[in-house]
């Protein structure tokens, strides 16, 4: 976050009042820390260098730094290093600082926000009470507010809410997917071995070897789920690609954060399709549109998700055997300390995938609780997929855990581990304790991400433009930019540095022409386009401070949108959400900006490579990239881990796929036997 501060008088400019923080008076996301207008330059040794504003709610690392809570907080959602010396680090290691520092940030000097009505100062710690009791601009402020919103006060339903609801209605086909659904865990067994038009899935392809298991029927379930919040607002913690207006078509989860809403319940997953949301079929809905539903607060979120199961067949050979009484059994362990073991000895069968417990060590955290048996499958630890893991998976997960560790498993009765698996007992079984020595496994090397070649380069998709700006601004010597930005070379996705917020109050803003979520690409001629997070803030903060800045940028314009007075279900809640471009804007992102990445996956002769893909070239609609859609469970695809729903294929060994169809990228798929490398690009998907 670069030097902001907020003038609230320029946000009364506005024909719709905006909310103001009742506590610094001034706007902000729910998420975001407050902003305060200091009188003078505060000094460095209380300053967060991650937003580079005095510190709020000071937290100190184990390393020696301090930081704002919030700031180090959203920081350790991405990362799980030290910002300054990038040491490894875990939030929950991390202490409030001393009381001292505390005294000494609250008693700085700022300005009441609301200069025009109010030329007070006071200590930080007095403005909440000055604003609420004393301060007469916002006791304007909260007048004009009540007369804006006295006219509508009759409807006590949400207007917005009630239009997205009909408007997603009036899309919905006759056959609507909950016909599907035959109860509410298990439903109707789906066939994907007729895809649709323009789907190619390498995932079941059969080859030509007469010993190759019969594999020409993917198997699917639609699941009904409920998920719980105790906060109506808080979010659902996973990210979504896909939409009607996207090669995808349909709404896919993409990723599940750990110790989220969506994790504790266990039973989505990344790569789940999304096909209802409250009753409101999504399978004919914009990208924007399906965040708007997910997005809207509730205690109660009801969804329809279409889940990969695998290959069905083994299915005769299960259907002939015993029925047995399952039932699904969610276990909470608590750590006293983030290195102690939970006393769990996990195996891999050779006849069944998954993981299973083998044994719980007697006086080990797992056997006190009492709540884990013997044989249990794990399907999840803290919401990360195991139904197709390996124990060392599964190890590495519960060793990084900070103190809650959530187990979700199936517990079958009247089945026993067979004692041939213990301890290894057959080459295809592993098994690894969490008993007290951690698990070693093989580290892969880095991640080799590079810039996307000349020779790989596409034209953007139909309907995108990317506009660039020049933006020479003469400016006084101590005023700030007032802009954050995100992004960063060192982030996972290996975006491109984007603005993510332009202040009230600064050179920018009174411009006008940065906006946010413009990537800026250089400042007074330097590069920003290869720079990491702090590179890029190192090198904002020091050509800011200079009479003439000349910022280059560049504007992602979405396709023929409609406007959003017409449109209801186009506006995005983003109030208490961490606001990035969502998935859709980074497809129209130019080539020369991609961070490309060579994944190598490997096969035996019966297995298949695991992934469908969606787009290629199609007459009437052009070339369109290609985009991993599917990823099935059991397959190298999903052991690697490292392909992702949405992510974009550039190359096969080497070979563009730029331009081509899917009867040309098809056998090229077919005809790796055994290993092949895939050139991705890879976007996060939209946050909800």
């Amino acid at each position: 976050m670069l030097d902001m501060m907020a003038d609230p008088e320029m946000e009364e400019q506005d024909s719709k009042i905006s909310e103001l923080c009742h506590k610094c008076g001034q706007c902000h996301l729910l998420q975001d820390n407050h902003l305060y207008n200091f009188q003078d330059e505060a000094d460095d040794e209380l300053v967060c260098h991650i937003c580079l504003q005095p510190l709020l709610q000071p937290m100190d690392t184990p390393c020696g730094h301090t930081y704002c809570f919030k700031c180090l907080e959203n920081f350790m959602q991405e990362y799980n290093f030290c910002p300054m010396d990038r040491k490894k680090l875990c939030f929950q290691h991390c202490r409030k600082s001393s009381i001292l520092v505390r005294n000494l940030l609250d008693k700085l000097t700022i300005l009441c926000p609301f200069q025009k009505e109010c030329q007070q100062t006071m200590q930080r710690c007095e403005l909440e009470a000055h604003l609420q009791n004393r301060c007469p601009g916002f006791k304007k402020y909260k007048s004009e507010l009540e007369r804006r919103k006295n006219p509508h006060s009759k409807g006590k339903e949400d207007p917005v809410t009630m239009e997205e609801t009909n408007t997603a209605r009036e899309v919905e086909p006759p056959d609507r997917v909950s016909s599907l659904v035959a109860e509410s865990s298990i439903a109707a067994v789906v066939s994907l071995g007729s895809a649709e038009p323009g789907l190619v899935n390498p995932a079941f392809e059969e080859g030509e070897e007469g010993d190759l298991p019969q594999k020409a029927s993917l198997v699917a379930e639609t699941s009904m789920i409920e998920i719980h919040r105790d906060d109506p607002e808080e979010e659902l913690g996973m990210r979504i690609v896909g939409g009607k207006d996207t090669p995808l078509g349909n709404v896919v989860v993409q990723e599940v954060f750990r110790d989220s809403v969506v994790s504790a319940d266990g039973k989505i997953a990344p790569g789940d399709h999304i096909l209802e949301v409250n009753g409101v079929n999504i399978s004919s809905v914009t990208h924007r549109q399906a965040i708007s539903l997910l997005r809207h607060p509730g205690p109660v979120l009801h969804l329809i998700v279409l889940q990969e199961k695998g290959f069905s067949n083994r299915t005769l050979q299960q259907d002939s055997s015993p029925a047995v009484n399952r039932e699904v059994i969610h276990v909470t362990l608590m750590k006293g300390d983030p290195s102690e073991p939970l006393g769990i000895k996990l195996i891999r069968k050779t006849d069944e995938t998954g993981i299973f417990i083998l044994d719980l060590l007697d006086g080990g955290l797992a056997a006190k609780n009492g709540k884990l048996s013997r044989n249990d499958k794990v399907l999840s630890i803290n919401g990360q997929d195991l139904r197709q893991g390996t124990p060392e998976t599964a190890a590495q997960i519960i060793q990084t855990s900070a103190a809650r560790v959530n187990f979700v498993v199936l517990r079958q009765s009247g089945v026993q581990l067979p004692d041939a698996i213990e301890d290894g007992g057959t080459p295809n079984s592993s098994s690894s304790s969490n008993g007290g020595s951690p698990v070693h496994h093989q580290r892969r090397p880095d991640q080799n991400h590079y810039r996307r070649k000349s020779n790989y380069h596409k034209d953007l998709p139909q309907g995108y433009l990317s506009q660039e700006k020049t933006v020479a601004i003469k400016k006084d010597l101590k005023e700030s930019l007032g802009i954050t930005i995100g992004g960063g070379r060192d982030n996972k996705n290996k975006l491109p540095i984007y603005v993510t917020s332009v202040q009230p109050i600064g050179c920018l803003f009174r411009d006008g022409r940065i906006k946010r979520g413009d990537v800026l690409l250089s400042i007074n001629g330097i590069d920003l386009t290869q720079l990491n997070y702090y590179e890029a803030v190192s090198a904002l903060k020091s050509n800011a401070a200079s009479h003439t800045v000349v910022l280059k940028a560049l504007e992602i314009l979405l396709p023929e949108r409609v406007p959003e007075s017409t449109d209801p279900l186009s506006d995005i809640r983003e109030h208490g959400f961490s606001w990035s471009p969502l998935w859709i804007t980074w497809l129209g992102l130019p080539s020369y900006l991609h961070c490309c990445q060579d994944i190598v996956l490997h096969k035996t002769n019966s297995e298949s490579w695991g992934f469908s893909i969606v787009g290629g070239f199609e007459e009437g609609k052009g070339n369109q990239p290609f985009f991993i859609k599917t990823i099935v469970p059991g397959t190298p695809a999903f052991r690697d881990r490292r392909l992702k729903c949405g992510d974009e294929i550039v190359a096969v060994n080497g070979v563009t796929a730029v331009g081509m169809s899917n009867s040309e990228l098809i056998p090229m798929l077919k005809e790796q036997k055994n290993k092949v490398t895939l050139t991705v690009v890879s976007w996060p998907g939209s946050l909800v």
